[in-house]
């Protein structure tokens, strides 16, 4: 490959910052032509360190803190997405897996991001290209590295979900279609502030062919700016033939493409309005890429079943429905499953909230939610911002949580699991909760 000629050329010195996942990619991808590779992670005992050292026995490991006199002897800095990184650092040496990623590619990419929905958005626009016939491959943020992409045969198509922390380091990446789906407080732990926060996911628009946006999201297009030929999606009627939106006859919401009708919304087995949201942007990205939308690429989203721990239906008993919905590690997350619900809902939430500001959740948790249960280690900041008369409890555990859900409902009820926050204070990733959730409710309601 090129990054191998690349780097036994050049014997670059290449610190890799992190081995996680991604880290990891990164070493299976520069290590045969990268002769001086050192990874570093603050952790005694990182998840791929003995895989690395069976692997990778000539790469220099360092755990715990980097000293700091060995930052500014490196060519190049990989960065993980999410680490923190030691200070100073030259920004000219930074790079992430993406701008790996990007200097290789050799097929059309299309970049996903936005505080919620890129999963589901990302995996709807693979099914739909492969509807079409093309051969495509998804990955980055969610499930296969973008790195590790590239050593499969070249497709017709990438698709890559990006987070903000991805998008810090890019620079060579060339979209042939882009798109930001909405913009909501994440974490705020790493940004100094939402604007921050916006800044980078707006960074997907650098270099792109065309850019999809989300009409409906007021701070999103006040922030937007870019010359990428934008198409926007949205939930009411579009103004032009080059949007996408939603029309309304007879009482049945359509989604259509400028006047052009292309499926009844009771059509989709993905219901609620952030779902519907979700279908427009990613039928908006499949045209801009270039491709036609038939009848064959619409049913494909039509047939789209939506992505575990995403406002997953897991159990109903006694006529109370349960929800899981572990994927929602924000505040704006939580906010679209409330908003989804038809029936009096019980809602558990609480982990690390990121810094996040819980009073507009805590809003319509006051309007919404029968009762709240709370967990975790930011139980007490959802708390402070409920009103005094809204009905809530802590638990200590998930277990718990679930038991005292089960005796709060009611037939007829939603008990929803949608935490708004980082799973780490209990589990080992949003997952990992879902499962679990899953697991307690199952116990519980078919003994």
């Amino acid at each position: 490959m090129a990054a191998i000629s690349q780097y036994r050329e050049t014997m670059k010195s290449i610190l890799v910052i992190g081995l996680g996942l991604s880290g990891y990619s990164v070493v299976r991808h520069l290590n045969p032509g990268a002769a001086r590779l050192t990874v570093s992670d603050t952790r005694e005992t990182p998840p791929y360190l003995s895989s690395l050292r069976e692997n990778y026995p000539d790469v220099e490991v360092i755990t715990g803190r980097i000293p700091m006199e060995r930052i500014g002897k490196y060519d190049e800095i990989v960065v993980s997405p999410g680490v923190d990184l030691p200070e100073p650092i030259n920004p000219d040496i930074l790079v992430g897996d993406i701008e790996l990623f990007a200097r290789e590619a050799a097929a059309p990419v299309i970049g996903i991001t936005g505080s919620n929905g890129k999963s589901t958005v990302t995996m709807l626009v693979r099914d739909m290209l492969r509807a079409a016939g093309r051969k495509v491959l998804a990955g980055g943020n969610i499930g296969t590295p973008a790195l590790d992409l590239l050593q499969e045969e070249r497709p017709d198509y990438y698709v890559l979900e990006l987070s903000s922390f991805q998008l810090e380091t890019v620079q060579s990446l060339n979209l042939v279609s882009a798109a930001v789906l909405n913009i909501s407080e994440d974490h705020m732990d790493r940004h100094q502030n939402i604007g921050a926060y916006t800044r980078a996911k707006l960074r997907i628009f650098r270099n792109a062919d065309r850019a999809v946006i989300n009409r409906d999201d007021s701070n999103l297009c006040v922030a937007f700016r870019s010359p990428a030929n934008p198409v926007s999606f949205g939930l009411q009627s579009p103004g032009n033939d080059l949007d996408f939106g939603v029309i309304k006859e007879r009482s049945v919401r359509t989604l259509v493409h400028g006047s052009r009708k292309l499926i009844r919304e009771d059509k989709l087995n993905i219901r609620g309005d952030q779902n519907l949201s979700n279908v427009l942007a990613a039928m908006a990205l499949v045209h801009t890429a270039g491709v036609e939308l038939d009848s064959g690429v619409v049913q494909a989203a039509a047939d789209f079943r939506g992505l575990p721990h995403r406002c997953e239906r897991i159990a109903k008993s006694r006529g109370v429905e349960w929800i899981n919905d572990s994927k929602a590690t924000n505040t704006g997350a939580t906010m679209a499953a409330i908003r989804s619900m038809r029936r009096p809902t019980i809602l558990i939430a609480g982990g690390q909230g990121k810094g996040a500001d819980f009073r507009e959740l805590g809003g319509l948790i006051d309007q919404h939610i029968r009762h709240a249960i709370l967990i975790g280690e930011d139980a007490a900041r959802i708390d402070a911002a409920l009103c005094d008369k809204t009905g809530r409890t802590f638990a200590g555990t998930l277990d718990e949580a679930v038991a005292i859900a089960d005796r709060q409902a009611a037939q007829g009820d939603v008990v929803l699991f949608s935490p708004a926050c980082a799973s780490y204070d209990m589990f080992d990733n949003y997952e990992h909760r879902g499962e679990v959730f899953r697991k307690l409710v199952n116990e519980r309601v078919n003994r």
